[in-house]
């Protein structure tokens, strides 16, 4: 096995992915020299596999229930069906678009050096690529995930798929159960019912969406009742059978669901097997890559980013982390990232998103008394009523204190995420965003009047 010595560089990327390709662009803008190693396509699991492709079907969705629904808006119109593969060709051509223009702005950058190939970290300072070894000052690990199963679930591609298999089916089936009620099961399930399928989603957990503020999940539960999307929280999943024409699943306490497919949506594991991160001294926990604030691995000059560190699994994160070690390798000290900052969006329909504290951890972290809490129903809204959603925003904050939480559903309420996390990332108080003027009439003002409402000046407040 050769092992040249000759390709050196300020940083060695293990992965092209959001966090890989955003350390590499940043730093190269910091004068800083990159190899960027990928296996598969850049763009990684989100532009591929993941947000890119799946909003795409939510947008579909979104044309299918608004074509259904036109009537009501004095629109005739009628939805004939859903040709699934014209459907891809769109989602596919986004893709492809989007993935053409980050290759152009990689390849061009004659600072960055594209390896394609699977790496391996075999020394605290080098990855080697097809027995070719890439030496760096530093080394990031950006590695990224894979859709997961449970034990004894075995996935076919057929009828028990993942959400890789799921974003190129060729049909629309008739019926599908969705195992896991995180965001990825809900926006499948959103997507399938628009689409005509009768959806069933089971979750072990006491409700949908579990890691939001307990109202929101409360709120998409019922718009998913309205909706006719079947669900069955707390019961655990113990096994699945094929049948004649799809699958049974049976659940905790013996009840059994039939359906032509079973999508596993139980989340994404970290993809570091078998790369030698831990051979090298990399300190791991559950395949996870454990690391400081500063996002610096048990070894010195490796850093790991995105969805092999613990904590969300989201690309903004991973791209956010990417850009903070880049400017950390080139000595410009940057601020630690607020991982409850980050902004949180779930695309299914109604929307859910959210950025700071539920009101759990608010009272856990300052205690019961000391926090307040704001509920503003999108029913005081102009365009919300306009666009015919019903949903809210919830405000949650220190007494005396900055708002510390805010937690959206309805339709469109992704767009409004951006206010939300200046407003918790600033620490801002009531007063101070009731101050600011909100255009009239958008969604956004719904963001002003639960400030207006929390500043204790109400004026369009409904309960």
């Amino acid at each position: 096995m050769s092992e040249p010595n000759d390709a050196t560089f300020d940083i060695v990327i293990l992965g092209g992915g959001s966090g890989g390709y955003a350390t590499a662009l940043r730093a190269v803008q910091l004068g800083l020299t990159v190899a960027l190693i990928e296996k598969g396509k850049l763009g990684g699991t989100c532009l591929h596999n993941g947000c890119i492709p799946t909003k795409a079907l939510l947008h579909a969705a979104e044309v299918a229930d608004q074509t259904r629904d036109a009537e009501q808006f004095g629109v005739k119109a009628e939805l004939v069906g859903i040709d699934i593969t014209a459907v891809n060709s769109y989602k596919d051509g986004v893709v492809a678009r989007l993935y053409k223009g980050l290759q152009g702005m990689l390849k061009s950058n004659k600072s960055i050096t594209i390896v394609e190939g699977h790496g391996r970290l075999v020394a605290p300072n080098a990855v080697e690529v097809d027995g070719k070894r890439y030496t760096g000052r530093n080394v990031v690990l950006a590695s990224g995930s894979y859709a997961k199963s449970l034990p004894g679930l075995e996935i076919d591609g057929e009828r028990v798929i993942t959400s890789d298999h799921a974003l190129v089916l060729d049909r629309v089936p008739s019926s599908a159960i969705v195992l896991g009620g995180g965001v990825i099961g809900v926006e499948f399930a959103s997507v399938w019912k628009s689409f005509g399928v009768d959806v069933t989603i089971i979750e072990a957990l006491p409700r949908l969406v579990a890691a939001e503020d307990e109202e929101s999940s409360k709120a998409l539960e019922r718009a998913f009742r309205r909706r006719k999307i079947n669900f069955k929280v707390g019961k655990p999943f113990e096994k699945v059978e094929k049948t004649d024409n799809g699958v049974k699943v049976t659940i905790a306490g013996g009840e059994t669901v039939e359906a032509e497919l079973l999508l596993v949506a139980v989340g994404r594991g970290p993809n570091t097997a078998d790369l030698g991160y831990e051979q090298q001294g990399v300190k791991m926990d559950r395949g996870y890559v454990l690391t400081d604030e500063r996002l610096r691995t048990s070894v010195p000059n490796v850093y790991a980013v995105g969805d092999i560190v613990p904590g969300l699994q989201l690309a903004h994160r991973g791209f956010q982390q990417g850009i903070f070690v880049a400017e950390e390798i080139a000595g410009q000290n940057p601020a630690v990232i607020d991982e409850a900052g980050i902004p949180r969006v779930t695309y299914c329909d109604p929307e859910l998103a959210s950025v700071g504290l539920t009101e759990a951890k608010a009272k856990e972290q300052y205690g019961a008394d000391k926090v307040k809490t704001y509920n503003y129903n999108l029913g005081g809204n102009g365009k919300s009523q306009i666009l015919k959603t019903a949903g809210f925003v919830k405000l949650v904050r220190v007494d005396d204190g900055p708002v510390v939480g805010v937690h959206m559903v309805g339709a469109r309420v992704g767009e409004l995420v951006g206010e939300a996390q200046l407003i918790y990332n600033w620490e801002a108080y009531p007063g101070e965003v009731a101050q600011l003027v909100h255009a009239h009439p958008t969604q956004n003002e719904a963001l002003g009047e639960a400030h207006l409402a929390l500043a204790g000046k109400p004026l369009h407040a409904h309960g």
